[in-house]
């Protein structure tokens, strides 16, 4: 485990990018969300592994670029901040497929103990051209994962619908002084 990567996740719309931003701007090394990134080069390049078109293909993709964002981390000072974790990718190809991934992916890769939940939030939920899937499908995904990261064994904090800046300051506080 690396006490020194901390997880953002949740609902798709829910602000994960906006707070890994502003987490940036505060001088944080960040990881940006490993299914954008599939999700753009599958684009740009013809591909199929995408989440409306193949989504046990994009899980899978999904899966090695956290990997590779967890060994790339290594070499990063201090905290660092991941959009999404390795334990989301697992988790939508054993929704997508059934194979138990999850289990032995989500205890061989573990992040710091307290992981940070973005919830629902219908007023800033916007689909876009990387995220086309509509609210109730972003809810059920964080329904999902609301489940399962506790049961890996993290604490999860849910955080609040306040501004970036708030919630910002929640999450370093919840982190402690060693990431003030």
């Amino acid at each position: 485990m690396s006490a020194r990567y901390v997880v953002l996740s949740g609902c798709s719309g829910g602000g994960k990018s906006t707070l890994l931003a502003e987490l940036r701007r505060r001088g944080y090394s960040t990881v940006d969300e490993p299914g954008r990134r599939v999700i753009k080069a599958e684009i740009d390049n013809g591909g199929r592994a995408l989440p409306w078109v193949d989504l046990a293909a994009f899980a899978r993709r999904a899966i090695d670029v956290s990997i590779e964002d967890r060994n790339a981390a290594a070499d990063l000072p201090g905290c660092v901040f991941f959009d999404r974790s390795l334990v989301d990718a697992a988790a939508a190809l054993e929704h997508a497929t059934g194979e138990p991934v999850l289990e032995r992916l989500g205890r061989q890769h573990r992040y710091n103990p307290t992981v940070f939940l973005t919830p629902p939030w219908p007023e800033i939920y916007v689909p876009d051209s990387e995220r086309k899937h509509d609210l109730n499908a972003a809810i059920s995904e964080y329904e999902r994962l609301e489940r399962i990261y506790p049961a890996l064994g993290y604490r999860v904090v849910v955080l609040p619908k306040i501004s970036v800046e708030r919630r910002a300051n929640l999450v370093l506080a919840e982190l402690g002084t060693a990431f003030a």
